[in-house]
């Protein structure tokens, strides 16, 4: 039941995991078989192109109209070895179902809820879809266990490679284990994939901090190559009066309470403000809702134009009632005499001239100047980097964006591979879950060219 739908109603403890359940509706298996069955199973699928793992959409879609779940979820799950959460998370109306040819003429199919459908059956049936390669010898490290880190341990472990995962977590899965709201992507989905990758005997090394627990240098000393796929860290500071308030959150920290027991019933009939208009802060303002609040605003100092949160998240957050304030910027958070927050000074702003972003730069409206009540503030405005790990590992970078050779996905130090956020600016990559397990695999084939299919190719000479 959608909270938004019942907002005028008493909100007690006990419903708001119920709250939290997934959104989307299962397909039945007539509903997949005929949906499958509207497939026209192109020759040169566009589709495919317009997934950045690869996976062959029509062949998994054929699978599924012959009644062959098993072999549907195989197919997916090689090309994205963490398939079951994008089929949930990816924005697949710009991709695949964008790409359908079926969007000229009726609806397009519905991938995503077939992807979700067929590797459904795949977690509720306990299916084992690879086996490990062959050993051949080499250990590889892995350095952060999210998609990107899965993907490229998973397929080295099917390469023949032994791999060990550093996690600084008590779970693996790194974003889609903690930092997607569960009504989107439960965390048993990404924790069956973490599972897929130790059957392959991949080593995953819990609540593990690199550069805290374990040196880099030991790293780098006892392993064969290594794989940086730390992602990104907290939101930054606002840098205004207040910001030190009980009551103001960190988004990431945010969407991570809610994803385990006990829920926050503090929200219950609050007015909460949201700062940032991109998807995590799409995600800290509908949480926000289905924890109970009363009033939620989203304040952002653009215009609705320049926000980066996908559309379908941006359609989502009115659908539960998210009001949006554009040209808006906090310059103070004002404490009661306990010091919690309970209220917000703002500037209306205009869009000045380009800044070095391309952007045309917010500047204050004079005498614009107001206060806005509330009980909570949820600061989403990107996130930092893990600028200290990198430099322990002297790797060149841009403010915490490695530089890669975006052809071999190697860093600064040829032992050193990077994928994932911890990449992502500068031209390089995009900030989505599948365009991370696609570097994943393509940075693991790219150590594997380098450790073991160098050498095979100089010993046949």
């Amino acid at each position: 039941m959608h909270l938004n739908r019942v907002k005028n109603k008493k909100i007690s403890i006990d419903n708001l995991r119920v709250n939290f359940q997934e959104i989307e509706p299962a397909l039945t298996n007539k509903e997949a078989a005929e949906e499958s069955n509207r497939c026209l199973y192109c020759y040169d699928a566009p589709c495919i192109k317009a997934c950045p793992t690869g996976i062959n959409i029509p062949s998994f879609i054929k699978k599924i109209a012959s009644g062959n779940l098993k072999g549907s979820a195989r197919v997916i799950m090689e090309a994205n070895p963490v398939g079951a959460s994008c089929a949930r998370v990816c924005p697949t109306e710009e991709l695949c179902e964008g790409a359908c040819v079926l969007n000229d003429a009726s609806l397009p199919i519905m991938i995503g809820n077939l992807q979700r459908h067929a590797t459904n059956w795949a977690i509720h049936n306990n299916a084992q879809l690879f086996k490990a390669g062959e050993g051949n010898g080499k250990t590889v490290a892995v350095i952060g266990g999210g998609p990107a880190g899965l993907s490229a341990a998973r397929e080295l472990a099917r390469l023949g490679y032994e791999v060990t995962i550093y996690e600084a977590k008590e779970k693996a899965g790194g974003l889609d284990t903690y930092g997607i709201v569960s009504f989107r992507l439960p965390q048993e989905v990404s924790l069956w994939e973490v599972e897929q990758v130790e059957k392959l005997g991949v080593k995953i090394i819990l609540n593990t901090m690199v550069g805290r627990d374990i040196q880099a240098e030991e790293i780098i000393d006892h392993y064969d190559a290594v794989v940086l796929a730390i992602g990104m860290s907290k939101v930054p500071m606002l840098g205004i009066e207040g910001e030190d308030a009980e009551g103001v959150y960190d988004a990431i920290d945010f969407v991570e309470s809610t994803k385990t027991p006990p829920l926050d019933h503090q929200f219950i009939g609050k007015k909460i403000v949201v700062i940032g208009a991109g998807n995590t802060a799409i995600d800290a303002a509908t949480c926000s809702v289905r924890l109970g609040a009363g009033d939620v605003k989203m304040v952002y100092r653009r215009t609705e134009a320049e926000m980066t949160a996908y559309e379908f998240e941006y359609e989502f957050a009115k659908q539960d009632g998210v009001e949006f304030r554009w040209l808006t910027q906090p310059t103070r958070i004002l404490k009661d005499e306990n010091g919690k927050v309970r209220a917000m000074e703002c500037v209306r702003m205009q869009l000045g001239e380009p800044d070095d972003s391309g952007r045309r730069r917010p500047v204050p409206v004079q005498g614009s100047e107001f206060t806005m009540e509330v009980d909570a503030v949820i600061k989403a405005i990107g996130q930092t980097r893990y600028i200290p790990l990198i430099e322990q590992f002297s790797l060149e970078h841009n403010r915490g964006v490695v530089k890669i050779d975006l052809n071999t996905h190697q860093t600064s130090n040829p032992k050193v591979y990077a994928a994932g956020d911890v990449i992502f600016g500068d031209g390089q990559g995009d900030a989505m879950v599948v365009t991370a397990a696609q570097q994943g695999k393509l940075t693991a084939h790219s150590i594997h060219q380098h450790l073991v299919a160098g050498e095979i190719a100089l010993e046949s000479v």
